[in-house]
């Protein structure tokens, strides 16, 4: 850098130092759940409708989620009072499609049981 200096004219004042931004920190890989964060989104096939009946309701929920907070997010998006609540993980399944094999999605669904007099619409 002297060298370079003396060749251009440069003084040792004249000579800026760039700094390097830093690294920013690593994502975290399990993020923190809000109970809107634990929902997401609900169900409504023919067996999820014909327990509305009997004010069970089906969603579909984070894989992270636990009974605790699907309860506190249905009772805050809701504005409802959770009975109580059952999770199912739903595995993957294996399909193809001509030579191509793929597995087709699971996912996590929490059925909810509201309070007498209680409901959702969902539509």
């Amino acid at each position: 850098m002297p060298l370079l200096n003396k060749l251009f004219g440069k003084s040792k004042s004249a000579v800026e130092r760039v700094e390097v931004p830093k690294k920013a920190e690593p994502v975290k890989k399990v993020a923190e759940l809000k109970p809107d964060g634990a929902l997401l989104s609900p169900l409504a096939t023919e067996k999820a409708v014909s327990g509305q009946s009997l004010n069970k309701y089906v969603f579909k929920i984070a894989y992270s989620a636990n009974k605790i907070e699907v309860a506190k997010a249905v009772g805050k998006n809701y504005n409802v009072k959770v009975v109580s609540v059952n999770i199912i993980n739903i595995p993957r399944k294996a399909r193809r499609v001509g030579k191509t094999q793929g597995f087709k999605s699971g996912y996590k669904k929490a059925i909810v049981t509201l309070a007498k007099g209680q409901t959702i619409e969902i539509k």
